[in-house]
């Protein structure tokens, strides 16, 4: 199991990495200003980032007493990055509707296209992680 110190670099290098890309990237495809978007994404990373820690705490919990061990198969993978997703949705698409003064459908539209990216990249940087951070269990 992940120690807190491991966790917290995980989720600090998860929401640095993906507001480096996501930032520039929705500025430029829902054509808004830059700063806010980096605002939406700033809040919107630091909730993740605490959703990050205790997500994976109660997932890798769960995943231990039901299989025994930590190690993620592919289709876990999958399903890690699926429902970590789902939950954010949920506290998200208000904060963007307000701070952005959109309707309820395009602050879902803008937070379900980043999910979209989420899910892709949750499943690359948490393969990635675990490759440059491995656990000692995994080895035997």
């Amino acid at each position: 199991m992940r120690t807190t110190l491991d966790r917290l670099r995980h989720a600090i290098l998860f929401e640095i990495i993906a507001l480096l890309i996501i930032a520039p990237v929705g500025a430029w495809v829902f054509d808004l200003p830059i700063h806010e978007v980096g605002i939406v994404g700033a809040v919107s990373a630091a909730i993740a980032a605490l959703w990050n820690m205790v997500y994976n705490h109660l997932f890798d919990h769960a995943l231990l007493r039901r299989t025994g061990s930590t190690q993620k198969s592919q289709r876990v993978r999958a399903l890690h990055a699926v429902l970590f997703e789902a939950g954010l949705l949920l506290v998200l698409i208000p904060f963007i509707k307000v701070y952005l003064d959109v309707s309820w459908l395009e602050a879902a539209a803008m937070d379900v296209a980043t999910a979209g990216f989420y899910v892709v990249y949750a499943y690359a940087f948490n393969w990635a992680y675990d490759r440059a951070f491995p656990l000692p269990e995994w080895k035997s």
